[in-house]
């Protein structure tokens, strides 16, 4: 079964498996969930990333309509997921993955991603350590997170995210001077980022199997 993470519990589990941001059922969920049909054409994406606020304007689908018929098999197998509530932990964990890349932590990377991308992860980490570069790196803002597609092959669940973001990317040499970026401009980025899971596990964690830019 599903779980629904906490506002107050993302800071506190930054360190963990995407269990704590894909995961994690609060206890306020209603008995009985709404049927798949009305969970998956209902879900709308907030414009903002607070996960605790309701959207202001009016709320936009959350997802492309190829990804419909695959969620539609995700909410069949564990009737509690819900649409919204992962593209709000998808987001918290596009920021965890960042972050560690950034600061070349390869212990949070091994949690947070399956054993293939945490390698490359761990190769461009070693490469930047090699040539004394560090990342003085910022997620600025979040835009935009829609779901591209979604599938269930062989029992395990594969969801794609396109993030939009801005990021203020800086590469530092050894003395810690600016060879590259800026520390005053923001990129528009536009990331692809697929997470599994298998369907009807214990294991609640949802890893990071595959990343590309749009």
């Amino acid at each position: 079964m599903f779980y629904v993470v906490l506002l107050a519990m993302v800071a506190a589990f930054l360190a963990l498996r995407l269990y704590s941001v894909l995961g994690r059922r609060s206890g306020h969920e209603q008995p009985l969930p709404k049927p798949a049909e009305e969970r998956v054409a209902a879900a709308t994406l907030p414009r903002t990333i607070d996960m605790a606020s309701e959207p202001r304007e009016p709320a936009l689908r959350a997802f492309d309509t190829g990804a419909e018929a695959g969620l539609r098999q995700i909410v069949q197998a564990e009737p509690g997921f819900d649409v919204a509530r992962f593209i709000e932990g998808s987001k918290a964990a596009y920021r965890m993955v960042l972050e560690a890349f950034w600061r070349g932590d390869e212990a949070a990377l091994r949690e947070l991603a399956l054993p293939e991308v945490e390698a490359a992860f761990a190769q461009a980490i070693e490469a930047r350590r090699a040539a004394g570069h560090t990342l003085d790196n910022r997620l600025v803002s979040i835009e935009r997170v829609r779901i591209a597609s979604a599938s269930v092959v062989n029992g395990e669940a594969r969801i794609t995210v396109r993030f939009d973001a801005d990021i203020a990317a800086v590469t530092r040499d050894a003395e810690g001077q600016v060879i590259a970026g800026s520390t005053s401009d923001a990129v528009e980025t536009h990331d692809v980022w697929t997470f599994v899971r298998t369907l009807r596990s214990p294991d609640p964690n949802w890893l990071l199997a595959d990343t590309d830019e749009a």
